[in-house]
């Protein structure tokens, strides 16, 4: 499946449209304004959540949890030292050795389960917005793949640097 990823303008926090390939609107991302840390809800088009996202503050380097239903599913945590490359580790229950890797430009991600790839993310034609295309693999966990891909925004392109 490809998802194209935006980020909306003009909002207090952070937040996401993510539309399907045939450019119907399939998830929403919205932020909590005024939280200490990033806090996030995924949710469908009708509203329901289906994972919630939030900064785990006291870490060594960037982490955050992706909860699914109350239960941490995932948490992904950005290596400090990599050379050239910006790696997350993502671990969890059901989680199957994944991880992300992207070059050094932040442009260009690629999800891999042990050594088989599950997802491409690229910023690189969308430059001059946070605007991601994500394209997963068949019978992947496009919500998980996508939340993921929230992260590794959010620690790549802080708040600060947008």
């Amino acid at each position: 499946m490809i998802y194209v990823m935006k980020q909306k303008l003009f909002s207090w926090a952070d937040g996401f449209v993510i539309k399907d390939e045939t450019g119907e609107d399939r998830f929403l991302v919205n932020g909590k304004a005024f939280s200490i840390g990033n806090q996030l809800s995924f949710e469908d088009m009708s509203g329901t959540q289906l994972a919630y996202i939030s900064q785990k503050l006291l870490s060594w380097g960037p982490t955050y949890e992706i909860f699914r239903d109350g239960r941490l599913l995932a948490s992904v945590h950005k290596q400090a030292f990599t050379f050239l490359k910006c790696t997350f580790r993502i671990e969890g229950e059901g989680v199957n050795h994944l991880q992300a890797e992207g070059n050094f430009t932040d442009l260009d991600y690629v999800f891999t389960s042990g050594e088989q790839e599950i997802a491409q993310v690229s910023k690189k034609f969308f430059a001059w917005s946070d605007t991601y295309g994500v394209q997963t693999a068949s019978g992947q966990d496009d919500v998980l793949i996508l939340a993921c891909t929230v992260v590794i925004d959010m620690c790549c392109h802080p708040d600060d640097q947008r």
